[in-house]
């Protein structure tokens, strides 16, 4: 008797299911299939944890990461790891010890760190700190700090300037340039797309020979030859805002393409025809009734349109075409990295490249994870 209960439960559960699974919307299904993607659920949980950090950059690095910020006594100075015990014994304080530097005649004048170990300074947390503005609302309240001096957990640059304050900074910036770009190519390829495949014909016509002409466009001539155009007065935000334009107005073609396609087969349809018939505009009928068919699809190309984005940013604050000191992004900190003299002494250059490696596999796995969720053969291809 019982093991009939047990049989008939477990055929209304899978009864249930299943008629949950066919009555469910298409966020729902899409959410379902990339739950069961194990690398894409750690590639959302590490862009979600990066995002945020760079969001909150100003309260959870301890410096100013400009030249403000800087520590005149620490240049090229090397990472500093809290310690919880040594030698002289255990502490319940994270601690990191006093180090002092000079120059000597013996290594050619360069600089010589020398580390106290008896002289102890504690990381303090919550501190007052270096000024800051936060989604507009000023603050001098940081995460950590320490009691004494300065704490660089990544160390610092040539000039002083603390890396992992930086680095954090850098990823936000990074990150507002990508989705200015993203949001400028995703608004240019709807209207384009949209337009090219509703309409048909010469139109369309038309709108490709545009389409193409701005898809044979070589990106990094492009960018030398705006750098030579911009001016040198221009303020850092003048130049941001220019690159994330830039980015965002030669890189709509693809989703553009993709959008026309769309369009060029669901036009025709009944619901299309009806809603035609009904006395709606062009306009209605593309935004309420044909871009909502493929959301999703469009959503998984911003995802993926995302690390190409902060790709372009760097490559182009690598190479000295655009943003430059003082704002921080992933790329001019790059441009830190390119010298024989950081690769055999300065080591702790290299750890913003980690971060950007991390951010940008990352958006590749949460963007592969969508795609495939997003198709609606995924679960038949077995």
């Amino acid at each position: 008797m019982t093991d009939t209960a047990d049989k008939n439960f477990d055929a209304n559960v899978d009864q249930k299911s299943k008629e949950a699974y066919f009555t469910a919307g298409q966020g729902q299904l899409i959410w379902t299939r990339f739950k069961k993607q194990r690398a894409a659920m750690i590639g959302a949980l590490v862009l979600g944890m990066l995002i945020f950090s760079g969001l909150i950059a100003p309260f959870m690095t301890p410096y100013d990461p400009t030249i403000a910020g800087r520590d005149k006594a620490y240049l090229n100075g090397q990472p500093q790891v809290p310690k919880f015990w040594d030698e002289n014994g255990f502490s319940a304080r994270p601690f990191i010890y006093t180090y002092s530097r000079e120059r000597s005649i013996k290594t050619n004048f360069r600089w010589i760190t020398t580390i106290d170990r008896d002289a102890r300074r504690y990381l303090t947390f919550l501190p007052k700190g270096d000024k800051y503005t936060f989604f507009g609302i000023k603050g001098e309240t940081h995460l950590f700090g320490v009691d004494k001096g300065y704490v660089h957990l990544f160390g610092t640059d040539s000039t002083g300037k603390d890396i992992f304050s930086r680095t954090f900074y850098a990823i936000n910036t990074s990150l507002a340039v990508g989705t200015i770009g993203v949001f400028i190519a995703f608004v240019m390829a709807l209207m384009i797309g949209g337009v090219s495949g509703y309409y048909g014909g010469w139109v369309d016509s038309v709108l490709q020979m545009i389409t193409d002409a701005v898809r044979t466009v070589p990106a990094i001539p492009l960018f030398m030859a705006l750098a030579a155009f911009i001016p040198d007065t221009w303020s850092a935000e003048e130049r941001f805002f220019f690159i994330s334009m830039i980015l965002g107005f030669i890189g709509w073609p693809t989703l553009a393409r993709r959008v026309r396609t769309h369009l060029l087969t669901e036009r025709n349809q009944e619901y299309v025809l009806a809603a035609q018939l009904c006395g709606a505009s062009a306009g209605h009928v593309i935004r309420k009734h044909l871009l909502p068919s493929f959301t999703s699809y469009i959503i998984v190309d911003l995802i993926i349109s995302f690390p190409y984005m902060v790709l372009s940013e760097t490559a182009l604050s690598f190479i000295g075409l655009g943003l430059k000191d003082p704002v921080n992004s992933l790329g001019v900190m790059l441009q830190n990295v390119t010298s024989a003299d950081v690769l055999l002494n300065y080591q702790w250059y290299f750890i913003p490249v980690i971060f950007f490696i991390t951010l940008v596999m990352a958006f590749v796995f949460v963007g592969d994870g969508l795609r495939d969720a997003a198709d609606p053969y995924g679960d038949t291809k077995k």
